[in-house]
């Protein structure tokens, strides 16, 4: 599938109440719930990237613990619902933005990146994408990763998934933890990783 049609794909997604059963689903609740651990685990919370906020399910979760939180999707529908989710805090920056594209001259001591990477078209394009967030990720900070695994992802029709992406970036990272959440369904079985940068 092109990168057009997957863009179009997840805007008419967003259109529904629930994309992706974020807050119904018993498995994207415990998938969140060990996203925001990992991601509290790393201390305090002065500066975070969230990449790819969907609906603002987990935006919504994250945003009371960071002084300031930058969130890039690049679906601006996908912006637009998180916002208004999220409008009683003002400590958040919206970006629409290709991750490949976006760029900044600050680093972040957490970077959120889940469910993200495989929307895009290749591996080479994924490792771009890695070099460009580890750029941005401040010595000592944190990226907390998450993505449904490589079988999954090829089935959907992606590039890869979990143990691809973590293989690159477990170059420049080290691996803190690995939480491996599995619900009912097949597609219900993803890897989440807390990596920190050495430098």
């Amino acid at each position: 599938m092109s990168l057009d049609k997957k863009y179009q794909s997840l805007d008419v997604e967003l259109a529904s109440d629930d994309p992706w059963g974020l807050d119904g689903n018993p498995f994207e609740r415990e998938r969140h719930t060990q996203m925001l651990r990992l991601s509290l685990s790393c201390g305090i919370i002065k500066n975070a990237l969230e990449v790819g906020c969907a609906a603002g399910a987990f935006t919504e979760k994250l945003a009371p613990h960071c002084q300031q939180l930058t969130v890039v999707d690049v679906m601006p529908r996908a912006i637009g619902r998180a916002c208004q989710r999220t409008k009683r805090w003002s400590h958040i920056t919206w970006i629409a933005s290709d991750i490949q594209q976006f760029t900044v001259q600050e680093v972040f001591d957490l970077i959120v990146v889940a469910e993200v990477l495989y929307y895009l078209e290749d591996i080479n394009a994924m490792r771009a994408a890695i070099r460009n967030l580890t750029r941005m990720l401040a010595p000592g900070g944190h990226l907390v990763f998450g993505s449904a695994r490589d079988a999954a992802c090829w089935n959907w029709g992606h590039a890869a998934g979990a143990e691809t992406v973590i293989s690159m970036l477990s170059e420049t990272l080290i691996e803190v933890e690995r939480v491996h959440c599995q619900g009912q369904s097949a597609n219900e079985d993803c890897l989440l990783v807390n990596f920190r940068n050495p430098i």
